[in-house]
């Protein structure tokens, strides 16, 4: 590995690729071998055997970003910037709480003349937290956001956390009870909905109807992880990404990623 580095240095990237090659045969699942060969093809321009190698790596590994991002460059050196596009959804996923992938994303974004969407929910503090009038909620919102503390109260106070993570000694924010919290919300808000004898009530605060948006599309979860994560809910995210990944990667398609112009 040494010596291919080296040998990339002096943009030798014949003497690079044999090195690298030698190392993984040695280590046939050596990611950074496989990640390095496709980045020497692609400094060659040649894209299609870039490809394959970048490929080869996201195998190895498909939880860690790097040949996802470099895969990235390479598509959009050759304009391809659909497919650079959902490169990077899946850099995301492989590692959402990395800066350099979201830099890379607004880069994109900033070359195609458009922005990565800012998905978040404002949830009001509670009434007596409201000193100004301006503050004040709208009459659905109370209802709602009511739900939603008795939850999160329920898991901070109650059996609810021991529960679920009966390994875990101390109460943390977990995507569970963030999850619980924001559909209960959701459902009540459905209910007032529904008992409405005028107009639907929801439309009337932008937070709830970007809560019931997420509800009605299952990425109540996803939108938690992405736009929630604290240090908390972030150590639910590896186990969630096992079994979720296409739910990961729709939330962020649909949602937070602009399509290219």
């Amino acid at each position: 590995m040494r010596a291919g580095e080296a040998a990339f240095a002096r943009r030798d990237f014949a003497e690079a690729r044999k090195n690298y090659a030698n190392a993984l045969e040695l280590e046939s699942g050596n990611y950074t071998a496989a990640l390095f060969m496709g980045n020497a093809y692609h400094k060659q321009g040649r894209f299609a055997e870039g490809a394959e190698w970048y490929e080869r790596a996201i195998h190895i590994n498909p939880d860690v970003e790097t040949a996802y991002r470099y895969y990235a460059d390479m598509l959009a050196a050759a304009d391809n910037m659909s497919g650079a596009r959902s490169m990077l959804i899946r850099a995301a996923v492989a590692e959402p709480y990395n800066r350099m992938v979201w830099r890379e994303l607004r880069a994109w974004a900033t070359l195609n003349h458009t922005q990565i969407n800012q998905i978040y929910i404002g949830v009001p503090p509670p009434l007596a937290n409201r000193p100004s009038a301006k503050q004040q909620p709208t009459p659905v919102a109370v209802d709602v956001w009511q739900v939603y503390r008795q939850v999160r109260a329920s898991w901070q106070t109650g059996q609810k956390f021991r529960k679920h993570f009966p390994e875990e000694q101390e109460y943390r924010h977990s995507l569970w009870e963030e999850s619980e919290a924001l559909t209960a919300a959701a459902e009540a808000a459905e209910k007032l909905d529904a008992e409405a004898k005028e107009a639907p009530l929801v439309s009337t605060d932008q937070s709830v109807t970007l809560l019931l948006k997420l509800h009605q599309q299952s990425l109540i979860e996803p939108y938690v992880l992405f736009s929630l994560g604290d240090a908390g809910i972030a150590r639910d995210y590896d186990a969630y990404r096992v079994k979720h990944r296409d739910k990961l990667e729709e939330y962020l398609d649909t949602l937070v990623v602009p399509q290219v112009p």
